[in-house]
């Protein structure tokens, strides 16, 4: 038997069962489900210091457990001293396996090591059944070792699901598990 994320094992035995009881789908396909996870960090102070990009990417690439790529500016700004073509951030897409496993890491460890954490905020539905939120600190991953960090970054997560309306899109976080604010 090959390994399956325990999330993923989770979705199919418990997730589907229960959104399809709730929002009565006919078939399991039209039961939402999370496409992919996408995770960028703007990094403006990287039009001065061309390392910092190497080791956002770095970092976001321990975080995600998949190669983050750095973004480029499209255009110039005179005001912030950026040049078309300069890196100016780093995003990575997690799909498949890898998806689950950084759900399952986010769910379980990082948010729980948030200070002062008391719930994700449940305004960050976009009306399409895709969820955004904030993390103000990366450190919260225990992949990242706190001695090495040469600035604390914060990081901009985005759940693209399969989902309708932003209802049922909470539905299939709660159903994970997602630690919404009540």
């Amino acid at each position: 038997m090959s390994y399956q994320p325990r999330l993923k094992e989770k979705y199919r035995s418990e997730v589907i069962a229960s959104l399809t009881e709730k929002f009565g789908y006919k078939t399991i396909m039209s039961v939402p489900q999370i496409k992919k996870i996408v995770i960028s960090q703007g990094i403006g102070d990287a039009v001065g210091d061309k390392k910092m990009i190497d080791s956002a990417v770095g970092d976001l690439s321990l975080i995600a457990g998949q190669k983050a790529v750095a973004t480029i500016s499209k255009k110039d700004i005179s005001n912030f001293k950026l040049r078309k073509g300069m890196p100016i951030g780093t995003k990575v897409t997690l799909r498949g396996d890898q998806m689950y496993e950084f759900l399952d890491r986010l769910i379980s460890v990082a948010l729980p090591r948030t200070r002062d954490f008391r719930g994700v905020n449940a305004k960050g539905f976009d009306g399409r059944g895709n969820f955004n939120m904030g993390v103000k600190e990366h450190i919260i991953f225990p992949e990242i070792d706190i001695d090495k960090v040469s600035r604390i970054m914060g990081m901009d997560i985005t759940f693209v699901t399969s989902a309708n309306t932003d209802e049922e899109a909470k539905a299939l976080m709660d159903a994970f598990g997602f630690p919404f604010t009540k």
